[in-house]
């Protein structure tokens, strides 16, 4: 089992950036793919980023590439995502998520965070 605590979202204006954290307690997440998603109000949870366990393979929707980043560090069992040029349309909760692939589909991820509230002030 792991569990997954996100934390460092909150408000921001456009343009701004943020930088989420989200620490597995448990059994380590070495081993398992990491990935976050998020969900506007009213929409279906989507895609963010993903990167594998040995952190060199990294994917990102088309809609965060070239301003979000994500990295992890399996001996701190930490994953971040640097989000860079916030925009109104980033405004959603974000979750990060464990899983044995590497993945946009969230069904093939295992263990999900609670999830950290992103808002981005136009």
């Amino acid at each position: 089992q792991v569990q997954l605590v996100e934390s460092g979202g909150g408000l921001v204006q456009a343009g701004g950036s943020l930088r989420l954290s989200c620490a597995a307690s448990g059994r380590t997440f070495s081993g398992y793919a990491l990935g976050w998603f998020r969900q506007a109000p009213g929409k279906e949870r989507e895609f963010v980023a993903a990167i594998s366990w040995t952190g060199i393979n990294t994917d990102y929707a088309d809609s965060v590439k070239g301003r979000f980043t994500i990295s992890r560090d399996n001996a701190k069992n930490t994953v971040w995502l640097q989000m860079n040029s916030l925009k109104p349309e980033d405004t959603a909760v974000y979750y990060c998520a464990a899983g044995v692939v590497t993945t946009r589909r969230l069904n093939d991820y295992r263990y999900w965070g609670q999830g950290t509230q992103v808002t981005v002030s136009s």
